[in-house]
């Protein structure tokens, strides 16, 4: 172990990690392209671009030096009474390559916070109308916003990571989504009864996430679409997850034809270097908040909201996306995770192979040793990490074809073991 992990090792508190009998973590020295390089030399192909936020692998200088940049000149300054440029081009940016409709940005520093900020607006967008009965929120199982107590809340409440909570949080309805004729006349029939107590209706579009990779079609999502116009819902579209590529076009709900009245965005927004997320609402939410009276105000404010430096990164990010083919690296990298992971059909245990864009995912039944999957494919030079029944690639879009099949053939061999 090197000086500083025997240090500092001790006072950590690790994400989603029971302390007392997890593993130590790995000590990572430096990162390029795809790849980790461990303390002790080892180096790791990325599958997963650390939570699915390197979209253009790790140390783009193209970013780096933004970065660098704008540190030299600002790197931080508060947005309560002032603004900067970094923000205020990544704004603009960020409306012009969104679907139609959706004209404000409201910038904060987490995936969770940004979901967090969306019930907030949702909810006082009918409080600013005087109508206060509509406070709950239509979400769908699998699903995963956050961690925050209010994201928590519309997770999946059964089998998700927060079920310690039930009875804490806030409750909110959790249905299935409607994907099929059985479950679009619950969905309906839910809406019939409830639809005047709603908000909006929450959903991460075409991929849910964390709550277990699974995947719906667009028709779904227009069926969503086409219910809150009915019941003068807000429709509120997760993408930290989906957005910037992730599923093969720039945002999940474009494939469908979708405009959400409210997005979130994160995670890949900045490229994998700085936190910065973003909710964007369409006018029509924003008006219920531009008023004489201050009570309308949406009085919501983190510290380092639009923070310089992860603005400045988040531009340069785009000018990546508007100079070089990522959508197309991602449609050709879920055609050969496709292919590739296909080779597991048939292995003991394999209950699903899927792919959709850059996300690969294969499903085990019943649930694996998690621990030691893990530790097999660190042996194997991978960097994969599994949860619960998943193992899954999340790779940046800048991938190459033998690094994929490293990823892949490794996963391959894991399982068949």
């Amino acid at each position: 172990m090197t000086d500083w992990f025997e240090r500092g090792f001790p006072h950590i508190w690790l994400p989603y990690t029971q302390m007392k009998t997890a593993p130590a973590p790995l000590a990572a020295a430096r990162t390029l392209g795809s790849r980790i390089t461990l303390a002790d030399g080892r180096e790791l192909i990325d599958g997963i671009a650390s939570w699915w936020t390197a979209v253009h692998g790790y140390n783009h200088p193209h970013i780096v030096e933004a970065i660098q940049k704008q540190a030299r000149v600002m790197p931080h300054v508060m947005l309560g009474g002032l603004l900067h440029e970094q923000a205020a081009t990544l704004a603009a940016r960020l409306v012009a390559i969104l679907p139609g409709g959706l004209t404000r940005v409201f910038f904060s520093d987490s995936g969770s916070v940004a979901v967090e900020v969306a019930m907030k607006m949702a909810t006082q967008y009918w409080l600013n109308k005087n109508i206060r009965k509509r406070t709950k929120f239509l979400a769908f199982k699998g699903g995963y916003h956050g961690d925050t107590f209010a994201t928590m809340a519309v997770c999946d409440p059964e089998e998700g990571m927060h079920t310690l909570f039930a009875g804490i949080l806030p409750e909110h309805h959790v249905i299935a989504l409607p994907r099929e004729a059985e479950t679009a006349a619950a969905f309906d029939a839910f809406l019939e009864r409830h639809a005047d107590e709603l908000a909006g209706i929450l959903v991460e579009p075409l991929v849910q996430g964390a709550g277990g990779m699974i995947f719906h079609d667009e028709h779904t999502l227009r069926r969503l679409r086409a219910a809150a116009d009915k019941y003068e819902l807000l429709l509120i579209c997760d993408e930290v997850f989906t957005g910037f590529g992730r599923t093969g076009a720039m945002f999940a709900c474009e494939a469908a034809g979708v405009a959400p009245d409210i997005v979130t965005l994160g995670k890949g927004l900045t490229g994998g270097t700085l936190p910065l997320a973003a909710t964007v609402a369409t006018q029509k939410v924003f008006d219920a908040f531009w008023s004489d009276d201050p009570s309308h105000a949406l009085m919501h404010g983190p510290t380092y909201m639009g923070n310089a430096l992860a603005c400045a990164a988040a531009n340069a990010s785009l000018d990546l996306f508007e100079r070089e083919n990522r959508l197309r690296q991602a449609a050709d990298i879920g055609e050969f995770l496709g292919k590739a992971l296909g080779r597991c059909i048939g292995l003991p245990n394999v209950a699903d192979v899927r792919a959709r864009g850059a996300v690969g995912v294969v499903e085990l039944d019943p649930a694996p040793d998690l621990n030691a999957l893990k530790r097999r494919f660190v042996e194997e030079g991978v960097w994969v990490r599994p949860f619960r029944n998943i193992v899954y690639l999340t790779p940046a879009l800048t991938i190459g074809e033998e690094d994929l099949e490293k990823l892949t053939s490794s996963i391959v061999r894991v399982l068949s073991a």
